[in-house]
């Protein structure tokens, strides 16, 4: 490691007009004078591959509770040992991380039983716990659904005095909300409950191969865990049928134009697609065009010309007799074949004995890294945001805010006195003072947001540590000593793109630049995706490109793991790829060995 290091968070200069930003945020997550001593001496990482533009401040609420709950569940219920958390502030509207690892042997030894007893008890009973983790989400959900933002009546139901109720819709109102943010932090509770221990088991397992073959490449052990069937392929599934079914019906025609939802709809109106529609849809189409932590990402259910597109581009293929399924026979035997070719390089029938029960061990929890993407990230998220425009619909209607969305620009503390403010004007058949108060602070804050997302984060910030040990931080983000190294040195040779070996096999192909969940329908068959990040409702693109390259995530990132299932070349974790890779240039992606050649 050179003698470079990251700015300093304390002296970054953001865009322009942006005075104030800071409280747009909680205390607790901005840099601050109080910690400097320790926040100027730490690497801190940009997230971009689950927060890649600036925060309003609702939505930051969410890096809150995942963060925070990724760290509870390491620190705190599994006694994870090498890593207590993760520790997160916000720079001008993004995420910063820092990995809490721990250096001292003793410590981490001593953590040992505790971890074995704990994420043991998981491993024994995963199906059962992992049943059981379903049924919580679907009941939180449930009552997602239930909360009640409704304007407050003229007058309230004789209900409430015929049955001695009590209370009023003013306290509902508060309640309910209250109850929200307690639902909001409980689903990532749950998220991390399973995911910290699957890629736990991967990890165990990964480190057992990388002991018993020092040689054997990061790919090579993802490769042994391929083959997969997990939840979060389902809705490019159902896609699939429905093409298929619409086909067989002789209406592919209606597809031709997918922004046309109401001749599309008026087409399938009392058909037999219309019904499997109606049946999939919900939950299966509850899925955000981006990463799932914006309120402006959309989502297939809610515009439904996203995925009558896809659906538009199988129904191209299956007309021009190309096989649309998952290659999912040639991945497994490739596995099959890698795991029977390491097993024998095992001396004692001991270590073969190890070897089968850690792989496993991985392959019964792996599919959980992928399922919570869907059941949190995209159906229970698209439902929170649902549930916010409509609380943004009443605080326009309590004169508040001028716009439904103009609720994402508060705080979530805010909200509290927001709403006993219109409750206790109410009460007394009064003006409420926010309406007022907070539409010029709200403008002032749209303002802000829009320069802070015109605005370029550095990728780091900090001291860069002398060797990435963090588990989590190397496999989900793929930030290793390299990158890190190669994004201090990223001036000295613009030409030069690597990252991670992410997914085998060599293809060629025009870049496809996207940046923008709008811009996916742009892709051609046959170019190379090169983006920031890849989100998994991006999966029915994947049979049209040749390779993926994205400028961040690790061998454990859903780019990687989507592209290995589907059988693409993939490099991930470039860094500035698609600073260094311009549209449309030939370029040569060798996903066995993480190298990107412009042949242009």
């Amino acid at each position: 490691m050179s003698d470079k290091r990251f700015p300093s968070p304390f002296e970054v200069e953001g865009p322009e007009g942006v005075d104030g930003w800071e409280e747009l945020y909680p205390y607790s997550v901005v840099f601050s004078e109080d910690l400097r001593e320790y926040e100027d001496n730490r690497f801190w990482f940009w997230d971009s591959m689950h927060w890649g533009y600036a925060m309003t401040p609702w939505d930051s609420t969410f890096l809150e509770l995942a963060i925070a709950s990724l760290s509870q569940f390491n620190s705190r219920h599994y006694r994870i040992p090498p890593a207590d958390g993760i520790d997160f502030r916000v720079l001008y509207g993004y995420p910063y991380f820092s990995p809490v690892t721990i250096d001292d042997g003793a410590r981490i030894e001593s953590r040992v039983p505790d971890f074995v007893e704990r994420a043991g008890h998981y491993f024994m009973n995963w199906d059962q716990l992992y049943d059981n983790w379903l049924g919580k989400i679907k009941a939180t959900i449930d009552e997602i659904n239930a909360i009640d933002f409704s304007p407050l009546p003229e007058m309230e139901d004789l209900a409430v005095i015929t049955d001695g109720i009590g209370t009023g819709s003013g306290q509902r109102l508060q309640a309910d909300y209250h109850r929200f943010k307690d639902l909001a932090l409980q689903v990532w509770q749950y998220h991390f409950e399973f995911l910290n221990l699957g890629y736990a088991a991967y990890l165990d397992f990964f480190g057992f191969c990388k002991q018993a073959f020092p040689s054997i490449p990061d790919l090579g052990i993802a490769k042994m865990v391929a083959g997969v069937e997990v939840d979060l392929f389902r809705p490019n599934e159902e896609l699939k049928i429905i093409a298929h079914k619409v086909i067989d019906a002789g209406l592919a025609r209606l597809f031709d134009d997918p922004k046309n939802v109401s001749a599309i709809q008026a087409g399938l109106a009392g058909t037999e697609i219309e019904a499997y529609w109606n049946e999939v849809s919900d939950p299966w189409f509850n899925f955000s065009s981006g990463t799932g932590f914006y309120h402006y990402e959309k989502t297939w259910i809610d515009y439904p010309e996203i995925p009558y597109a896809f659906i538009r581009d199988y129904i191209t293929k299956i007309e021009a007799g190309e096989d649309i399924t998952r290659p999912i026979e040639a991945i497994t035997a490739e596995r099959d074949r890698v795991v029977s070719e390491y097993s024998e390089l095992l001396e004692t029938d001991e270590d073969r004995q190890a070897f089968q029960e850690k792989l496993g061990l991985a392959r019964v929890v792996f599919p959980y890294v992928e399922n919570h993407n869907f059941y949190i990230e995209h159906w229970t998220m698209s439902l929170i945001w649902r549930k916010l425009k409509e609380l943004g619909d009443t605080l326009v209607k309590e004169g508040v805010c001028r716009e439904i969305d103009d609720v994402f620009y508060f705080r979530r503390d805010e909200i509290d006195e927001v709403l006993f403010d219109i409750y206790s004007a109410w009460a007394v058949n009064a003006p409420n003072r926010g309406s007022k108060y907070w539409p010029p602070k709200i403008a002032r804050r749209r303002e802000i947001v829009a320069r802070l997302r015109g605005w370029n984060p550095p990728k780091a910030l900090g001291e860069p540590p002398e060797i990435v040990t963090e588990p989590f931080t190397i496999m989900l983000w793929g930030i290793t000593s390299e990158s890190v190294a190669g994004w201090l040195g990223s001036d000295d040779d613009d030409s030069a793109v690597s990252g991670m070996a992410a997914s085998p096999g060599i293809a060629e192909g025009p870049a496809r630049l996207v940046f923008s969940p709008d811009d996916i329908g742009d892709i051609l068959d046959g170019e190379i995706l090169v983006a920031p990040i890849t989100a998994p409702s991006w999966a029915p693109v994947f049979p049209k490109i040749r390779a993926c390259v994205t400028d961040i995530g690790g061998m454990m990132s859903h780019a990687a793991i989507v592209c290995r299932e589907y059988g693409i070349p993939a490099v991930t974790g470039t860094g500035f790829g698609t600073s260094q890779i311009k549209n449309g240039q030939l370029i040569r992606v060798d996903g066995s060995t993480g190298t990107i050649t412009i042949l242009d």
